[in-house]
């Protein structure tokens, strides 16, 4: 008998008990990427130790879950009493948890691990009703890190809207004129917020989303999250930074590209091609079993080499963040690169994102996202760096 597809035994085995339990729903991913099932109410998951899967959702929902999800095992509130138990309780979050209770005991769990963020108030309840509920860094997420073929293909899509939605925002750009420092375009000043209106609209015809996309300006590109929704300027950097999300697929890309307008100064120009070689250092060495702290470490080493500061020696300005991360159902996931203990594996989808500060200069980042394969790692970024336009 082979293992289930998301079997966590292992993890079950460590914790001594006897399944695991979370509730969430469509802003959860793991519990999206466990049962490939979507819903704005709440609803629960459970896995027993031998691999017995159950999905709890409300009446109104079973027709849908029994097409969409992979989860073959579906019970509803109902079937577990939930309307009697909102008369008795006058309070459906006590009548939730007591359905929840109620699906415990009826698998004879006594012991269940949860995530850690799983509400407070369900543990209380439990608890009181006599589970032993232990919290546990969450088993899924070491599976998400590794990505299936059908991910990274989904992955791919939203990094194509991505890139369409980058080429509409430079093209915008390149297509304005200088009056006085200020870009125009038709007429009007250029803003941040018409670009980002831009890449928004862009998005949508591709049926994707984005939220906090970053288009900054000038000093404001000093701050890695800065943001700017005013004038954009000439002679001066804008960083544009877009990680959307498919809205049927769910899974996010994440790209950043800087340009600029004008005349660079030398300073400037200089940041850029340290950024980019920076980058390309850390393609080279991109590849399974290679420590991710070695990986920002050498990026590090690259830009103090050439004479910029990093957070590495207590520096405030500079290379001041990570090298990247994972990517996939959420923005930010396994594997983070940078100072930690982790090995890469074929499959991670991580972003390369080298990026200098300076308050009185401005700042630049580059960003593409890579796959990390048997041999290397293959860029899913095609769309070119160009910082003068």
């Amino acid at each position: 008998m082979t293992e289930p597809e998301f079997s966590i035994k292992n993890a079950l085995e460590e914790a001594r008990t006897d399944a695991y339990l979370m509730t969430g729903n469509l802003h959860n991913s793991d519990i999206y990427y466990v049962t490939h099932f979507l819903a704005s109410d709440d609803f629960a998951y459970l896995q027993t130790e031998s691999g017995e899967e159950i999905l709890l959702i409300s009446d109104m929902e079973k027709g849908r879950a029994e097409i969409e999800s992979r989860v073959s095992v579906i019970k509803t509130l109902q079937d577990l009493g939930y309307r009697e138990k909102m008369k008795e309780k006058k309070d459906s979050s006590i009548a939730y948890a007591a359905c929840i209770s109620e699906l415990l005991a009826g698998e004879r769990i006594k012991k269940a691990a949860v995530p850690y963020d799983f509400p407070t108030f369900y543990t209380n309840f439990l608890t009181e009703a006599g589970f032993t509920i232990v919290p546990i860094k969450s088993p899924f997420r070491k599976m998400r890190s590794l990505k299936k073929p059908e991910e990274v293909e989904a992955i791919k899509y939203a990094q194509m809207a991505g890139e369409k939605a980058m080429e509409a925002a430079i093209a915008l750009i390149a297509g304005a004129e200088e009056r006085e420092g200020l870009l125009y375009h038709n007429g009007e000043v250029l803003t941040g917020a018409k670009v980002l209106s831009v890449i928004d609209h862009t998005l949508l015809d591709y049926r994707c989303e984005a939220e906090e996309t970053i288009v900054s300006c000038g000093k404001d590109t000093a701050n890695p999250h800065g943001t700017t929704d005013g004038p954009l300027k000439a002679n001066a950097p804008i960083i544009l930074d877009i990680f959307p999300r498919s809205k049927k697929k769910r899974y996010f890309a994440d790209m950043t590209r800087t340009v600029l307008y004008g005349e660079a100064s030398e300073e400037l120009k200089k940041m850029y091609e340290t950024v980019l070689a920076a980058q390309k250092k850390a393609f080279e060495m991109v590849k399974p079993g290679v420590k991710v702290a070695d990986v920002h470490n050498a990026v590090c080493d690259l830009f103090e080499e050439h004479g910029y500061d990093t957070y590495k020696s207590g520096s405030k300005v500079g290379f001041i963040h990570s090298t990247g991360h994972g990517v996939g159902l959420d923005i930010h996931e396994l594997p983070s690169v940078g100072e930690n203990e982790a090995l890469l594996e074929a499959g991670n989808v991580i972003t390369i994102e080298p990026g200098l500060y300076y308050p009185e200069i401005g700042g630049i980042r580059l960003e593409d996202m890579v796959l990390v394969t048997e041999n290397g790692c293959q860029n899913l970024t095609g769309l070119e760096k160009r910082f003068v336009l």
